[in-house]
């Protein structure tokens, strides 16, 4: 006869999983049919942003095998699931750096100091699309674009004019640059050193991800074999010049902006860490020495929980893959540090007050998720530059989420959650795949090559957007809930001053001609002799640092480059 104690000992031999296995099933033909009788669902499918379905109900059993100690862990311990750092923001918070750049330099130094005043923590700088080409000011196409989505930097005399009155040993600076990244990033070495700021006192990064922009930016000039060289050299000089600054931001964030979906975001940007470390490894230099300087940029997008998985599958991953791949044994060789930004691509010119809301939902997911930088942008930014009181609300909207919501005040506070947990691991696979697939075609560079990422960034975008004109996603005042008066809140916006490229091309015209000329053709020569022996190890940043120091411009630089390597010829994929 069976005795009273006989169900415990069989529940107490059956797994959590098995168990909530079974009450999930009860649940499903006993509970919520009632409810569904009632109220049908929303619609017949539910995904992520990325096609994962999502279940109506995570439990133990979507959980089981994951190790809460292998694969969790705690903050600041590998895998790194969980955080980067023990304390996070329980000690130094998150650093809040708005990004600034338009005019000339002084204009966007003043930009900077209000930030400043008003309570940012570090600095971030857009560059105007001459700069970013390796153009100067007065080149005959480009110059129509002087200072309009950055500010125009063409000389160490403009970078002395942008960093005027800022102590540059105390505050953080991120560098908004990938093509032309070489010789700005030896700007600001230079420029710190003729004001006396040693290079080891020197904090912030420079985005310097030349492949990203193949895919995603087309903000390219050279080769991509070049390219990556070119990179390599900065990470190899940074780690002696500025060994506390990042020479490299690997960016997922223009690739989501782009289109791609959040495995996308990750599997790409991944790889493309993975072939600037791999290509250093290959010249020679131990991984240990460069790899504790590559940080990420991603984008954070309105899918919340979706988000914070992504950056906790982010950093487990690339910890895992720095393992595996790169056989790191330094701690800080496996820590991905991230800069996140909110989704550009989610801003929109219709009701555009809607925006704050947007941003401040993604500005919580980002620190929810554990992000160690966080630019938030404006609510006028779907149509400009923004002005000083939108930018001002986006930086309150990163002091209300540290000191009004709570949400810094425990680390990781997703973690354990059945859905998020399952959801991190499913991100984490599938962009391993991804990286996977990209390596069994030769690696990222022949991927680009064959137009099969641009294709995937396309095919994604479009899927996106078909999904929206069929209303099958929603964006609020776009094509869901819109005004009758189509005008709606006026918002004022950021005009540039137009005296902005005559006064800037007037500094270059004097900047040459007060030069030492005899020693800024003696630098370009010595840059192109290098730039033809390129390939075989040699290190081209001391010559492009000299070309600096003699007031040599961006543009010679870059042109010089451009003799030696040729440009870039995408290939189509519409």
């Amino acid at each position: 006869m069976a005795t009273l104690e006989e169900p415990r000992e069989e529940l107490r031999a059956e797994s959590a999983a098995d168990r909530a296995r079974r009450a999930e099933d009860r649940w499903r033909k006993e509970r919520l049919p009632g409810d569904y009788e009632r109220v049908a669902p929303r619609r017949e499918q539910f995904a992520t942003g990325s096609s994962i379905p999502i279940k109506d109900v995570y439990t133990p059993a979507d959980v089981e095998d994951l190790d809460p100690l292998e694969d969790i862990g705690l903050p600041g311990e590998y895998p790194y699931t969980r955080g980067v750092h023990a304390s996070m923001y329980r000690g130094k918070p998150w650093t809040i750096r708005q990004v600034a750049g338009f005019g000339q330099a002084e204009d966007t130094n003043r930009r900077y100091k209000y930030l400043l005043a008003h309570g940012e923590t570090g600095l971030s700088t857009d560059f105007d699309l001459p700069t970013l080409l390796g153009h100067d000011s007065d080149h005959p196409v480009y110059h129509r674009e002087v200072g309009k989505i950055g500010v125009a930097v063409d000389s160490v005399v403009d970078a002395h004019a942008l960093f005027e009155g800022i102590p540059l040993a105390e505050i953080s600076t991120s560098l908004t640059i990938n093509a032309s990244a070489a010789p700005v990033m030896a700007m600001y070495a230079v420029v710190a050193d003729e004001l006396g700021v040693p290079g080891a006192k020197l904090t912030g990064t420079a985005q310097n991800d030349i492949l990203k922009e193949y895919t995603a930016q087309n903000e390219f000039i050279f080769p991509p074999e070049q390219s990556i060289d070119l990179v390599v050299d900065t990470m190899e000089w940074g780690a002696k010049a500025m060994p506390r600054f990042n020479p490299v931001n690997v960016s997922g964030y223009h690739i989501r902006d782009a289109g791609a979906t959040a495995v996308e975001e990750l599997g790409l940007t991944l790889s493309a860490g993975l072939t600037y470390l791999e290509r250093a490894v290959a010249r020679g230099i131990q991984p240990d020495t460069v790899a504790p300087r590559v940080s990420f940029f991603f984008n954070l997008a309105n899918d919340f929980l979706e988000e914070i998985a992504k950056l906790r599958a982010a950093r487990r991953l690339w910890a895992r893959l720095m393992k595996e791949r790169l056989g790191c044994t330094e701690a800080r060789s496996l820590l991905m540090r991230t800069h996140v930004q909110t989704a550009g691509v989610s801003l929109t010119v219709q009701q555009p007050l809607n925006n704050i809301a947007r941003v401040a939902i993604q500005a919580l997911a980002a620190v929810l998720g554990g992000t160690q930088s966080l630019h938030t942008n404006s609510l006028d930014e779907a149509m400009a530059i923004p002005s000083e009181e939108a930018v001002k609300v986006a930086v309150r909207t990163q002091q209300i989420v540290l000191h009004e919501t709570g949400a810094a005040d425990v680390v990781d506070p997703f973690a354990g959650s059945y859905y998020v947990e399952s959801l991190t691991t499913e991100l984490e696979e599938r962009s391993r795949e991804l990286i996977e697939q990209i390596d069994g075609m030769g690696g990222l560079v022949e991927a680009i090559k064959d137009g099969y990422v641009q294709q995937r960034i396309a095919d994604s975008a479009w899927e996106q957007q078909v999904a929206v004109e069929k209303g099958d996603k929603v964006i609020v005042g776009v094509n869901g809930f819109r005004d009758e008066d189509e005008a709606g809140t006026p918002i004022e916006i950021f005009r540039l001053d137009e005296g902005v490229v005559e006064r800037q091309m007037a500094r270059l015209k004097d900047t040459k001609r007060t030069r030492e000329e005899a020693r800024a053709a003696r630098a370009l020569r010595a840059l192109a002799v290098g730039a033809g022996a390129s390939g075989n190890g040699r290190n081209l940043m001391p010559e492009i640092e000299e070309a600096v120091r003699a007031r040599c411009t961006v543009g010679e630089i870059c042109d010089t480059l451009r003799e030696e390597w040729g440009e870039f010829k995408p290939v189509s994929v519409f």
